[in-house]
């Protein structure tokens, strides 16, 4: 029974993520702002629609913790992860668009993909806190990673920018996710002295960097292809951070490997179908005509504000 009620908690878990992600979505598309602009932040949090899609991905980080309360990480973890398979059918509703046997195929790659990496990792609670010095090469390495696709993106158009952008947000989002274990882990020892640390600190930075590229990712294009890149990234980038900072198991055997290699593999063709996809080409399009409408209204308002002179 116990395990039951973690399969359905952390099903709804990734079904309520995949829907305030589409709520966000749509709210960063409406923004108008240029993807990294830290105002688009700003103007986010004051759309109800955008801060409800806030709040459903927090609900949904509290099913999953429900769900932990009733089975193992390594059983909960890839279940939650399959939000990629809510989110496609959500899609294809708002654009009332069929879906085709390779979107399908491609969303079950990718889901795949992501379920078989995580499955093959060994059972890891490390309760260690690292100091500074072991975060060193971790933010250079983040840092690095998340300034050369701000540069690559402002180069490239279209699907290619919001692939770009998804790329930066999954690697950040990792950090933010070993950042909170570090801080959970603080407060384990210390309750409120976890103020005297930096941790905390630096994660409300990382979260904040993160949601500015993932914003930037969601307004830029479809959606179709930046969820798939963020699920996919994050929680590799963990798993890499996890391993270097805190000491913890990789997949050691040859078949764990092997599987790990297999999953990721066929995750990056499932995004490559996603992008390549009608699906993707009907959000594009919205996007277009979301992009024209504002342009519109901008005019309108400096003509009204500016009328000509006779």
């Amino acid at each position: 029974m116990a395990t039951a009620l973690a399969v359905v908690f952390a099903l709804m878990a990734a079904c309520c993520f995949a829907l305030g992600s589409l709520v966000q979505q749509r709210a960063a598309r409406e923004a108008g702002q240029r993807a990294l602009d830290p105002r688009l932040l700003v103007q986010l949090a004051r759309r109800p629609r955008w801060l409800g899609g806030v709040g459903l991905n927090a609900f949904s980080f509290g099913l999953q913790g429900v769900a932990l309360a009733f089975g193992p990480l390594t059983l909960v973890q890839p279940l939650a992860a399959t939000d990629v398979l809510f989110a496609l059918p959500l899609i294809a509703r708002r654009h009332r668009h069929p879906l085709s046997w390779r979107e399908v195929a491609g969303v079950l790659a990718v889901t795949g993909g992501i379920v078989a990496f995580l499955a093959t990792l060994p059972h890891n609670h490390s309760t260690r806190v690292p100091g500074a010095l072991a975060w060193a090469p971790v933010f250079l390495a983040v840092g690095a990673l998340a300034a050369l696709t701000a540069v690559i993106s402002a180069r490239v158009r279209g699907r290619a920018r919001v692939a770009w952008l998804a790329v930066a947000a999954g690697a950040v989002y990792g950090l933010v996710d070993a950042l909170a274990k570090s801080t959970v882990g603080i407060m384990a020892r210390q309750g409120l002295g976890v103020v005297t640390h930096w941790e905390p600190y630096v994660l409300i930075a990382a979260a904040l960097l993160g949601a500015l590229f993932g914003q930037s990712a969601f307004g830029a294009g479809a959606l179709v292809v930046s969820l798939p890149v963020i699920d996919t990234l994050e929680p590799v980038s963990a798993v890499i951070i996890g391993a270097t900072v805190f000491g913890e198991r990789l997949a050691s055997s040859a078949p764990g490997l092997t599987v790990q290699l297999a999953g990721a593999v066929v995750a990056i063709t499932g995004i490559a179908v996603l992008s390549r996809s009608a699906i993707a080409e009907a959000e594009t399009r919205e996007k277009r005509a979301v992009w024209v409408g504002n342009r519109a209204a901008a005019r309108d308002v400096q003509t009204v504000a500016n009328p000509p002179e006779e």
